[in-house]
């Protein structure tokens, strides 16, 4: 499937700022099943990108606008040629606990075995699983386990933006039934690493098909699940729509959570409120992407808030919650 991209981040702030700093993880995955044959950045004001890859192999674009700004606006366009993965097996044989358990397995996946930032075992995703009877995973094989697993969080929570934030942790969604895909991501992750089986955020887009019965955003990111499986190597579940990832799936990073994969992050220097407008669009690909329209995006309001010191960074923990 061929796909075109386009991904429009604005941040205006009350007052002009001095400076502001920024880092970007919004170039697509280039893979076996993931072709990406082209990626731009437009910056507004204009300023110099570096690039470099992270740890995950991420690839990560980063700039400085130094000069005093009221609004700070990121284009990203890409196309991308996916393709669907292997068709799985129903099932496989309980051997793969022994494989998952072997030392190279533990060794290359060491990362994703650990509990991490939003992806950690709480008291109330204990009653949870043992709610839901996923507190017994020998009793079957990993693969048939995690299509399991992945139903069980589809059915258990309501698609609801708006309940949980960026920087809920999972209860939040526990609690009150309901979430988005980062949340949704974050559950079944720590549930596999609590089975023992290595798992990766996936933070990326999602064609969406509403004949398919897709019920996320599709004017937002999306965030999935990848789980290492020795016969299949990193094999995609997407909870949010109880599928497994296939050619509608574009890849942009993958971390332990989402802490380290957000579109984008950063500080600037200033006396000043911001806040953030995002637009996302993945269309099947057309001879040329059209420019993107701004004034279609709203423009963002201030409610009043915190201000600082006129010479101290001030974090700006980018609020794209996943949906």
């Amino acid at each position: 499937m061929l796909l075109d991209i386009r991904h429009v981040t604005r941040y205006h702030y009350e007052h002009p700022v001095r400076e502001s700093v920024m880092e970007l993880r919004m170039q697509p995955q280039k893979s076996v099943r993931q072709r990406l044959i082209s990626f731009d950045l437009d910056l507004e004001p204009r300023a110099q990108l570096f690039s470099y890859i992270d740890p995950f192999g991420n690839a990560v674009h980063h700039f400085d606008v130094p000069q005093p700004h009221d609004e700070l606006t990121i284009v990203a366009r890409a196309t991308v040629e996916t393709q669907e993965p292997p068709e799985l097996p129903a099932g496989l044989d309980l051997g793969e606990w022994d494989r998952l358990n072997s030392s190279f397995t533990q060794a290359e996946c060491f990362d994703f075995l650990q509990p991490h930032g939003f992806a950690v075992k709480t008291d109330a995703l204990t009653q949870f699983m043992a709610a839901k009877g996923l507190d017994r995973p020998r009793l079957r094989d990993p693969l048939t386990g995690l299509r399991q697993l992945n139903e069980t969080i589809y059915s258990a929570f309501d698609y609801e933006p708006g309940v949980t934030r960026a920087d809920s942790p999972i209860d939040h969604a526990l609690e009150s039934g309901a979430g988005v895909c980062q949340d949704f991501a974050h559950i079944m992750i720590a549930i596999c690493r609590d089975w023992g089986l290595p798992a990766r955020y996936v933070s990326g887009y999602l064609f969406t098909d509403r004949k398919k019965g897709d019920r996320s955003d599709p004017d937002a990111t999306h965030a999935w699940v990848e789980v290492f499986l020795p016969s299949h190597r990193w094999v995609g579940f997407d909870p949010t729509n109880n599928i497994l990832t296939g050619e509608r799936h574009v890849a942009v990073a993958m971390g332990r959570d989402y802490s380290d994969v957000p579109p984008s992050r950063g500080v600037y220097k200033g006396d000043s409120d911001s806040q953030l407008a995002v637009d996302v669009a993945v269309s099947k690909a057309k001879s040329a992407l059209a420019e993107p329209e701004f004034f279609n995006l709203p423009r963002p309001t201030f409610r009043g808030g915190r201000r600082r010191g006129v010479d101290a960074f001030r974090e700006e923990q980018q609020q794209q919650q996943q949906q």
